[in-house]
């Protein structure tokens, strides 16, 4: 899958994954919404992010998890 509005750059917030070139990390928009916030809510609060914008976060948050090997969490 394409991440066309994901920016991973060494030079632009020291690789952090990014939405576009508006140095807002995917972590924030993830994080924003596992604390309850509506795509609505978050739009309104950072009117330069789109609908597709939070979508392709969590996609990219989705992949990167899914790509991974997490270990066992044990009692």
């Amino acid at each position: 899958m394409a991440f066309e509005r994901i920016q991973v750059d060494p030079r632009k917030m020291g690789g952090v994954p990014i939405i576009r070139d508006l140095r807002m990390p995917v972590a924030t928009i993830v994080n924003m919404v596992a604390d309850g916030r509506t795509t609505e809510q978050i739009l309104n609060d950072f009117p330069e992010l789109e609908v597709e914008d939070v979508r392709q976060a969590l996609r990219f948050a989705a992949t990167a998890v899914a790509e991974r090997q997490v270990p066992l969490l044990t009692a």
